[in-house]
């Protein structure tokens, strides 16, 4: 599958919907990914907003 990054809170999914903003709002020009396995603990995390573990782009593209 296609992998696309949520253009709202960046979280890279494979559906059509992104499970933390549940909107379609998606692209498939991004660039670069972070992980993250805890985002309570991690300053990273907290600078881009991820609510969740998982796959976030670093760069979208408009």
């Amino acid at each position: 599958m296609i992998e696309k990054a949520c253009k709202n809170c960046r979280l890279i999914v494979t559906g059509d919907i992104c499970p933390v903003c549940k909107e379609s709002n998606l692209t498939k020009s991004w660039e670069g990914y972070i992980l993250v396995i805890d985002p309570t603990d991690s300053e990273i995390a907290n600078a881009i907003g991820a609510q969740i573990p998982g796959k976030y782009a670093l760069k979208i593209k408009t």
